[in-house]
């Protein structure tokens, strides 16, 4: 199952499955609901344990739903939507664009993606309650997902042996779980990456962060990397993640970070959906603070957000950027955003400058790859994980490097045991626009192990 892989071109169209039904837009491809009101394909209980027993291989079990022939391979993807926190509503629609555009390509390997989004409703049930959906309905793999409660989702996943491929990275569950299989290096690289872009720029930082658990990981990962430069340490704010106006904290946060007179101040918002208003509040106090500079990690901002703030005008001008992968202008992107055009239908859901939405792009890639490594096998939770720890290569377009998840693969930082890509790109916004720092990537392996 070893070997390296690269992106082939998909086999002649076949069929166009059919499209989903009205009031069922969360299911790509699935089948179409009989007059009785029962959906085909899904068995009673009783079906499958008769199945079980003939060792037919009839229906969806779960972790062994596409087993083999021309069944459907059923994959799931979730994220937060219509929700008061961080919302990431372009992943899912991302997932049903690339099912679109797969099956319009004659499937993988000539079987039809069926793919299953979620909403987790950024707590803790309802990732819980996503995951044990993706159990009961036979997903063979979570893909390109993003929820900020690691352990309710993947308790439910490994109980079934479900592999979780490319997760956000937003908690540190996602890169210690043996059925996690991360693409990039987290929130956790973004951040140490951000210190280290910052290390030379800036004499203070203050980070506004959520006051969550995940926000307290924050300081840490940013102050290791800004300890590889002049700066000692950063100024931690915590700040309420669903706050409607941010004016105290903004003006609180500009007061110190021009505590130093003598020297460069700057300021990092890190506050998921939030960032744009406390940016809005920002821009209104800055007036009275005109040196202090900007650092963000995509995800809280990208150039939809820059050029919704007022471009070269707005408050990210010059503002210091880290992300995962090259900026979205690169034409490494092109794949990507011709299916967005041809196949996403106007869902304005979906903006390929967002770091998620690429997140669940690449994470289809890795299973494209997998499902061709295949071939006409079993293609089930069990063989997918098999593959991927027995060490196949997946490249995904230089996009990142080369992606391997095989014990030895696995980087040594020490609260993140299944990272296995620690490189981040440099951006900052010039004239409006988020261009690259510089011209690679940066591995910030070492800055990880240091904040462990």
């Amino acid at each position: 199952m070893t070997g390296r892989r690269h992106l082939r071109s998909f086999l002649p169209v076949l069929t166009r499955p059919a499209r989903p039904t009205a009031g069922d837009p969360a299911e790509v491809g699935a089948p179409h609901p009989r007059r009785d009101g029962t959906r085909t394909g899904v068995l009673s209980a009783g079906a499958l344990a008769a199945c079980a027993s003939l060792a037919a291989g009839c229906g969806v079990v779960p972790g062994i739903s596409g087993g083999s022939g021309d069944a459907p391979i059923t994959v799931m993807t979730w994220a937060p939507e219509e929700t008061s926190a961080t919302n990431k509503p372009g992943m899912p629609a991302m997932a049903e664009a690339y099912a679109r555009w797969v099956n319009s390509q004659g499937g993988l390997n000539g079987r039809e993606l069926h793919v299953l989004t979620c909403n987790d409703h950024n707590d803790t049930v309802g990732a819980a309650r996503c995951a044990e959906r993706a159990v009961d309905e036979g997903a063979v793999a979570v893909l390109g997902s993003y929820s900020q409660h690691g352990r309710s989702f993947l308790s439910p996943l490994e109980a079934a042996g479900i592999p979780y491929v490319g997760g956000y990275g937003v908690t540190a569950d996602e890169f210690t779980s043996p059925t996690s299989y991360p693409v990039n290096g987290g929130q956790f690289a973004l951040l140490a990456g951000l210190g280290e872009h910052l290390a030379d720029a800036c004499d203070t930082v203050v980070l506004v962060r959520p006051d969550s658990l995940v926000g307290d990981t924050m300081p840490v990962l940013l102050d290791a990397g800004l300890r590889t430069g002049k700066q000692a340490a950063v100024t931690d704010q915590p700040a309420a993640e669903d706050s409607t106006e941010y004016t105290n904290a903004t003006r609180q946060a500009l007061t110190r970070a021009t505590a130093d007179a003598s020297g460069t101040g700057c300021v990092v918002p890190s506050l998921g959906d939030r960032t744009g208003t406390f940016m809005d509040d920002f821009r209104r106090v800055r007036a009275d603070y005109p040196d202090v500079r900007t650092g963000a990690v995509l995800g809280s901002v990208d150039q939809s957000v820059i050029n919704s703030t007022g471009g070269s005008s707005g408050p990210y001008e010059g503002a210091y950027v880290t992300g995962w992968y090259p900026e979205s202008t690169d034409e490494r992107w092109d794949a990507m955003n011709d299916v967005i055009g041809e196949h996403a239908f106007g869902d304005n859901r979906i903006e390929g400058t967002d770091p998620g939405v690429q997140t669940t792009w690449v994470a289809y890639t890795v299973f494209k790859a997998v499902v061709e490594e295949l071939g006409e096998g079993e293609v089930s939770a069990r063989t997918i994980r098999r593959a991927l720890d027995d060490g196949l290569e997946v490249t995904t377009g230089g996009l990142t490097p080369t992606l391997r998840w095989r014990f030895e693969d696995l980087i040594a930082a020490g609260g993140y045991p299944r990272l296995v890509n620690a490189d981040v790109t440099f951006q900052v916004v010039r004239d409006g626009r988020l261009v690259a720092a510089r011209k690679d990537s940066v591995s910030v392996r070492k800055t990880l192990e240091s904040a462990s």
